[in-house]
């Protein structure tokens, strides 16, 4: 993985993701997926559970952090690594700025780590992810409103 990227790189991809996200969107139900937060002191665990068949959109990190797949088989799509397969179980480090569309093959637990002194995920959001919007489908559901 490549801690330096380009905006450009960044950028692309992300354009990327918002138009695969938003044919997705339209396509297919929303995707159930199990979040568990845990705590201990100065570290916040966020486990997910993905179906097989998922596809998943992640928000933008802002830090770098590692992560851990305990078992499961999915392909990921992001700046850093273009197309890879994770198989769990593995780790890896998840660097600023990384989003990822994930096609899940099995079903798979991921677990990201990370150190801080918040108390709850919502806390730990406004530092770790950067808010953002996809533009499509803001811009369908401004459509959509207008409609009504």
């Amino acid at each position: 993985m490549s801690q330096c990227l380009s905006t450009t790189a960044i950028t692309d991809t992300n354009n990327k993701i918002d138009k695969a996200e938003f044919i997705l969107s339209q396509s297919f139900e929303p995707e159930e997926t199990y979040v568990t937060h845990r705590f201990t002191d100065g570290l916040y665990i966020r486990q997910i559970y993905m179906k097989k068949g998922a596809k998943v959109v992640s928000k933008i990190h802002k830090t770098n952090h590692p992560f851990a797949i305990l078992k499961g088989d999915v392909s990921v799509y992001s700046a850093n690594e273009g197309v890879v397969r994770y198989r769990g179980p593995m780790f890896g480090i998840t660097y600023p700025s990384t989003r990822r569309l994930l096609l899940v093959h099995e079903d798979t637990i991921w677990i990201t780590f990370h150190p801080g002194k918040e108390k709850t995920p919502e806390e730990f959001e406004k530092r770790i992810i950067e808010p953002y919007t996809n533009p499509f489908i803001a811009q369908e559901n401004l459509i959509n409103t207008l409609l009504q």
